[in-house]
C-alpha cells in the first residue's frame, strides 16, 4: 500500500536511477539470443522461517513440560501436544503463524479430568473433542465464539491463571498442590511451615532469572534478549542444582515403549458429555481468539511478509480439531493456540507457516535425542516457570479495559467463578452476567425535558425501545401546543415501537401548529426493515473528531464537494457547540502553543489524536518526509525555517518535536531513487532528506533503533534515522541554537507505527554514537493469553 505523501513510482520524483538501461538500437541489438541464465537455487525454507522456529522451539519446550506437570499428566504428554500442534495445525490451520500446543488456559480443565476419570480416558476426551471442534468447523460458526464478551475470555484466563499460581506454590515450596483451590489454600500455612530449601532456592533463582533476563541494560542486554528467559530461566536453574548436587525432585522421562495412549473414557454420560463440551469450548475460544490477536500483530508489521491475508477462522477450527484428534490418540494433552508462542513467531519475522511446522520438528527431535538432557531438569525450576505464566494471565490491562468499559462485575464474576466452581461454571456464570447487563443497559433509559428561552428540550439518553415508549409519551406530552421542540436523542439504538412513536408525536405537533426538530446520533434512522422516512429526520452524519473511514470512502463516489459539505455540517452540529467557548477564548487572547509539532503530510498522522491535544495545544508544520531542511543551503526551503523562526521568537514554544512514522513513502523513495538529479519540484524536495540516507549507510547497524525489537526493515531504519537526523538540523537554525543556549527549549523524536497504533519516543538523541533509542509509549494491546 502506498503512503499518501509518496508517488507510487520513484520515476516520478525526476531522480535518476543508476542502473537504467539505455534504448537499445538495431546496431546494439545482439545477433544472437543470449544464452539462458540457470534458474537460482533456493532453500525449501526461508530463512527468516528457520530463525522464528528456533525461537519459538526454545520457548515451547520448557513451558510444555512445565504444563504437563502442573496438569498431572504424563510429562511425556507435553512434548506430544507440541510436536502435533505444530506439525498438524501448523499445516491445516486457517492461521499460517500461529503456533499450538499444550497451553496454560487449558490446565485446569485438563487437571480435572485427570483427577476424575485418570490419563488414558482424558487422551480419549481430547479426541472426541477434536471431533466435536471438526463438527463445528464444518458448520462453519468459528466466528461465532468471537460473540463472547472479551471480558467473559479475561475473567477465565484470569481464574485458570489464579488456579494454576496457587496450586504450584506448593511445588515451589516443596510440596505436593491439593485438588482444588480452596484445598490448596487451607494447606498453604501446614506448607509454609515445612519448606524445602532446595526447591525454594531453585524456584528463585529461576524466577529471578525469568524476570531479570530481558531487564539486561545495554548493547550486551540488546543481544542476550534475542535468547528467550523462559529457556534461560530454566537452564540456569538445572545448571546450579547439578553442580551444587541439591536432592530435589527432577524431570523424569520414561520410555516411548511404555508411553499410555488414548483409552474409552466411561463414566456418567452426562459428566463425559460436560467434559467433552467444556474441553472443546476453552480449546476453541482461545485459539481463535488467538488467531484474530495474531492478525492484528501481522497487520502491524512491514515488509512482504505483511501481506499475508487475514486468518481463515473455521479451517483454524479445523485445524485445532485434527490436531487435538491426533494429540489425543497418541497420548498428548490437547491442543490450542497459545500466545506467548505465537508472539514470538510473528515478532522473529516468520512469513510462512513453515516456521510453525519446523518447531514442531524440533520438538520431536528434541523428545527422541535430549531426554538425559531433559531428566536434569528440577520439578521446582518447572513449577516456577508455570506459576509465574499464571500470574501473568491476571492482566492489569486486561482490568482496566474491562473497567474502562464498565464491564467488571461480568470480569470478576467469571474469575470466581472459575476459580470456585470450575472453568464451564465460571464461564456459563459469565455469560449469564454479561447478558443480564446488557438486557438492563438496553432498558435503561433516561428521559428529560426542560425549557430554555422559549425552547422546549426533551433528551433522551440511552436505547430506545418499547420498554421507555411510556416514559417518552409522558413527556413528549409536557410540550405545549405550537410550541417550537428539540428532541435529542443519543444513543445508538431506536426500535420500531419507539421510532412510530416519535414519528407519531411529531406529525401531530406540526399539525397544531407547532416545529418539531430532531437532532443527535439518531435523527436519521435508517433500518432494512422499516426504510428511512423523509418525515422524520436526516440521514444519520459521521460523529465528529477522527470520523468514519467507511463512510468517508464511499463519499468520495459521490463527490468531493458532497463528503466536504457533510463534514462540515457534522462539525457545526456536533463540535462546534463544545469547542466554541474555548475558540473564542483563543480569538480574543491569540495562539499561545507550547510546542512545535513537526510531522509527515501523510493523511494517516492525525496530529490531535495522537497527542491528545485540543485547539491552540500544537503548532503544526507538515512538509513530505517531515524534512527539516539546513538554513542557506541551495534550493532550500523557507516555509519550513520561516514557522520554525516563528514558532521559536515569537510564539515561545517550549519544545519542538519531529515526528517520523512507518511506511513512510517519502523514505521508501529515497531508497529506491539513488542519489541523481531532481527534475521535478518533489525529486527537488527530497533531496534534503539525502543526509539521512548517507548517515543509514555510515551507522549501519548501529544507527537509531527501537527498544525492545528490531527495525521490520530498511524503510523502517531509515524512517527511524530520518528523525535523528532532522533533529539535527534543527540545532542549526539559529533561532533553536539561541533558544537550547538559553535552556528555554528542548528537542524531542517520535516515531509513530501507523498499523501498531503504537508512539515512541526518542530517549537518547544520538549524543553517545549509537543513533539513539526509541522506547515505546505503554498502552498496547495485548494477546488474550499470556501463555
Amino acid at each position: 500500500m502506498s503512503s499518501a505523501c509518496v508517488p507510487t513510482h520513484p520515476e516520478s520524483l525526476g531522480l535518476a536511477r543508476a542502473a537504467t538501461p539505455k534504448a537499445v538500437t538495431g546496431a546494439d541489438r545482439p545477433q544472437h539470443p543470449p544464452a539462458p541464465t540457470p534458474p537460482r537455487r533456493r532453500l525449501p525454507v526461508a530463512g527468516a522461517d528457520l530463525s522464528a522456529s528456533v525461537a519459538v522451539f526454545l520457548i515451547a519446550l520448557p513451558l510444555s513440560l512445565g504444563i504437563a506437570l502442573a496438569t498431572g499428566a504424563p510429562l511425556q504428554a507435553g512434548l506430544v501436544a507440541a510436536a502435533v500442534g505444530g506439525l498438524v495445525a501448523g499445516r491445516l490451520g486457517g492461521c499460517p503463524l500461529q503456533v499450538s500446543g499444550p497451553a496454560a488456559g487449558l490446565t485446569v480443565v485438563t487437571a480435572d479430568l485427570i483427577h476424575r476419570y485418570g490419563w488414558q480416558a482424558t487422551c480419549g476426551i481430547t479426541v472426541l473433542a477434536g471431533l466435536a471442534q471438526l463438527g463445528l468447523g464444518c458448520l462453519r460458526v468459528a466466528r461465532t465464539a468471537l460473540a463472547v464478551s472479551p471480558a467473559v475470555v479475561h475473567g477465565m484466563l484470569a481464574g485458570i491463571g489464579v488456579t494454576i499460581a496457587v496450586a504450584q506454590l506448593h511445588i515451589v515450596l516443596g510440596g505436593t498442590p491439593q485438588s482444588s483451590v480452596l484445598a490448596n489454600v487451607r494447606a498453604l500455612p501446614a506448607q509454609l511451615a515445612n519448606l524445602h530449601p532446595a526447591a525454594v532456592a531453585v524456584s528463585a533463582l529461576t524466577l529471578a532469572l525469568l524476570f531479570g533476563w530481558p531487564r539486561i541494560p545495554g548493547r550486551a542486554g540488546r543481544l542476550l534478549g534475542t535468547v528467550p528467559a523462559a529457556l534461560v530461566a530454566v537452564a540456569g536453574a538445572t545448571a546450579t542444582a547439578s553442580l551444587t548436587g541439591l536432592t530435589l525432585p527432577r524431570v523424569d522421562l520414561p520410555s516411548w515403549s511404555s508411553h499410555a495412549l488414548a483409552g474409552l473414557p466411561e463414566g456418567p454420560a452426562l459428566g463425559l458429555v460436560a467434559a467433552v463440551l467444556t474441553t472443546t469450548l476453552v480449546c476453541s475460544v482461545q485459539s481463535l481468539l488467538g488467531a484474530v490477536a495474531v492478525d492484528k500483530l501481522v497487520a502491524g508489521r512491514t515488509g512482504p511478509q505483511s501481506r499475508l491475508g487475514r486468518s481463515d477462522l473455521d479451517r483454524e477450527l479445523l485445524g485445532q480439531g485434527a490436531a487435538n484428534i491426533v494429540s489425543g490418540a497418541l497420548g498428548g494433552l490437547p491442543v490450542a493456540g497459545v500466545a506467548v508462542r505465537s508472539s514470538a513467531n510473528v515478532q522473529s519475522g516468520a512469513e510462512s507457516r513453515n516456521s510453525t511446522m519446523l518447531h514442531g520438528v524440533f520438538v520431536v527431535v528434541a523428545a527422541l535425542l535430549m531426554v538425559p538432557v531433559l531428566d536434569l531438569i528440577p520439578l521446582a525450576s518447572l513449577a516456577a516457570l508455570v506459576m509465574a505464566v499464571g500470574i501473568q494471565m491476571v492482566s492489569l490491562h486486561h482490568i482496566r479495559t474491562v473497567t474502562r468499559h464498565r464491564e467488571v462485575l461480568v470480569y470478576a464474576v467469571t474469575t470466581l467463578g472459575v476459580v470456585l466452581l470450575g472453568v464451564l461454571e465460571g464461564v456459563v456464570l459469565g455469560v449469564a452476567v454479561a447478558v443480564a447487563l446488557a438486557l438492563h443497559r438496553l432498558a435503561r433509559t433516561r428521559i428529560t425535558h426542560e425549557e430554555k428561552g422559549g425552547v422546549h428540550h426533551v433528551h433522551v439518553r440511552g436505547q430506545l425501545t418499547f420498554l421507555a415508549v411510556p416514559r417518552l409519551s409522558r413527556v413528549l406530552h409536557l410540550v405545549p401546543q405550537g410550541a417550537h421542540a428539540v428532541v435529542e436523542l443519543d444513543g445508538s439504538f431506536m426500535d420500531h415501537a419507539a421510532y412510530e412513536s416519535l414519528r407519531d408525536w411529531r406529525r401531530a405537533h406540526t399539525a397544531q401548529g407547532g416545529s418539531a426538530e430532531l437532532t443527535g446520533c439518531r435523527a436519521g434512522v435508517r433500518s432494512p426493515e422499516y426504510g428511512h422516512d423523509p418525515e422524520y429526520g436526516r440521514h444519520p452524519e459521521p460523529h465528529a473528531g477522527h470520523g468514519d473511514g467507511l463512510k468517508r470512502r464511499l463519499g468520495r463516489s459521490a463527490g468531493a464537494g458532497h463528503e466536504l459539505a457533510r463534514g462540515i455540517r457534522a462539525f457545526q452540529r456536533h463540535t462546534a457547540p463544545l469547542v466554541r467557548d474555548e475558540l473564542a477564548r483563543l480569538a480574543r487572547e491569540g495562539q499561545r502553543p507550547s510546542q512545535l509539532f513537526l510531522t509527515c503530510a501523510d493523511s494517516r498522522l492525525v496530529t490531535s489524536m495522537i497527542t491528545s491535544s485540543g485547539p491552540g495545544d500544537l503548532f503544526v508544520v507538515r512538509n513530505v518526509g517531515n524534512l527539516v531542511p539546513l538554513p542557506g543551503e541551495e534550493n532550500g526551503d523557507d516555509s519550513v525555517a520561516a514557522a520554525i523562526e516563528y514558532a521559536v521568537d515569537v510564539l515561545k514554544v517550549r519544545s519542538i518535536t519531529v515526528c517520523g512514522h512507518s511506511g513512510c513513502g517519502a523514505m521508501q523513495a529515497l531508497l529506491g531513487s539513488g542519489t541523481g538529479g531532481a527534475a521535478t519540484p518533489l525529486g527537488r524536495w527530497l533531496r534534503h532528506g539525502l543526509p539521512s540516507l548517507a548517515r543509514l549507510a555510515d551507522e549501519g547497524g548501529a544507527g537509531a533503533r527501537l527498544a525492545g525489537r528490531v527495525a521490520a526493515d530498511t524503510v523502517e531504519r531509515l524512517c527511524l534515522t530520518n528523525v535523528v537526523q532532522q533533529l539535527e538540523h534543527l540545532r542549526a537554525h539559529d533561532s533553536v541554537a539561541r533558544a537550547l543556549a538559553a535552556g528555554e527549549l528542548q528537542l524531542h523524536g517520535m516515531y509513530f507505527h501507523v498499523g501498531e497504533a503504537q508512539a515512541y519516543l526518542l530517549s537518547r538523541d544520538g549524543g553517545d554514537g549509537e543513533g539513539g533509542v526509541f522506547q515505546g509509549v505503554p498502552g498496547t494491546e495485548e494477546l488474550p493469553s499470556p501463555a
